[in-house]
């Protein structure tokens, strides 16, 4: 089943020319089906790529699931145009009185700010206890994921001595949890972050479990059991030139950034990388799309109070 994006989004012809099978708005309003009405709040500042990245993932799954996306309005980005924000995105006011089947909170650059300090930080946090009950699933990707797990349990960010940038190795650490359903022993993830969480937090949390770490970059995925607030640290979306581009940015930029490790074929930044991630990230997406969200959400529409939830845990 394909992915219904918003009409004239300029990813929409990138996943066509990849032969994703996704839709225009006006061809699913005749679907006769019941679509999955995920909401992405895209705090990226490259809004076209990271929407590109997790449409594609988000394509490759057998349901019909219905994108929108979310902007906040108490910070504007520079790297995308106002005319681009207000035909596609919308803002917190406008989707507060709904519901959705499942939420994604992305990463940002902005890890080496205490949380209170980021801009949107309030407004962030309404929309974290906003989807206890409006929400059937959150996932939470990198600074997202840090955020999350800050507000909602206290656990702290952690500086590293020097950025942790490249793919790493992992191993699923939980195999009776679905998300990682069909994985094999070790697969890899892309990270890029200047912070991390420990372990020792993330398990002192009542009701969370660690599904997945990295000998090198640590815990990557974490979970409730009932998968209604899953993650994860690293960028399981990233596309195979996502690295070389940040890594290029801050050359240009004059700055002296840490190869990203295990990338680059021979440690050669002229050299394009081998895309090693890719089927990893589409099975893990398919996984929280289907047992996360698909099999367990009570929706049967997207407005009015949620009928018998409860708060997710705090």
């Amino acid at each position: 089943m394909p992915i219904t994006v918003p009409d004239g989004l300029p990813a929409a012809a990138i996943l066509r020319r990849e032969n994703i099978f996704a839709i225009p708005e006006f061809r699913a309003r005749s679907q006769d089906i019941r679509p999955l009405h995920i909401l992405i709040l895209n705090l990226m500042p490259t809004k076209v790529a990271t929407e590109t990245q997790l449409l594609r993932l988000l394509g490759n799954s057998p349901l019909q699931v219905d994108v929108e996306l979310l902007q906040t309005a108490t910070y504007t980005p520079t790297h995308v145009s106002a005319e681009y924000l207000l035909r596609f995105y919308e803002t917190f006011d406008e989707v507060r009185e709904r519901r959705f089947d499942g939420l994604i909170i992305t990463g940002a650059p902005v890890e080496r700010l205490p949380f209170e300090e980021v801009d949107y930080w309030p407004e962030l946090v309404d929309i974290l206890e906003w989807s206890r009950e409006n929400v059937w699933s959150t996932l939470h990707i990198c600074w997202g994921a840090q955020a999350g797990l800050y507000h909602r349990y206290g656990v702290p960010k952690i500086p590293l001595a020097e950025k942790l940038v490249g793919v790493f190795e992992h191993t699923v650490e939980d195999r009776s949890d679905p998300l990682f359903r069909g994985f094999d022993d070790r697969f890899r993830v892309p990270h890029s972050r200047y912070t991390t969480v420990s372990r020792e937090a993330v398990e002192a949390v009542p009701g969370l479990r660690i599904l997945s770490t990295s000998p090198e970059a640590g815990v990557y995925a974490a979970a409730t059991a009932d998968g209604r607030e899953v993650y994860l640290t690293g960028h399981a979306e990233y596309d195979r030139q996502t690295l070389a581009d940040e890594y290029a940015r801050d050359v240009r930029s004059g700055l002296t950034p840490a190869l990203p490790r295990h990338y680059f074929p021979g440690d050669d930044p002229a050299r394009s990388p081998r895309l090693t991630w890719r089927a990893a990230s589409q099975l893990l997406m398919q996984n929280w799309l289907n047992y996360a969200v698909y099999q367990e959400t009570p929706y049967e529409q997207v407005s009015g109070p949620v009928p018998g939830s409860s708060p997710q845990a705090a």
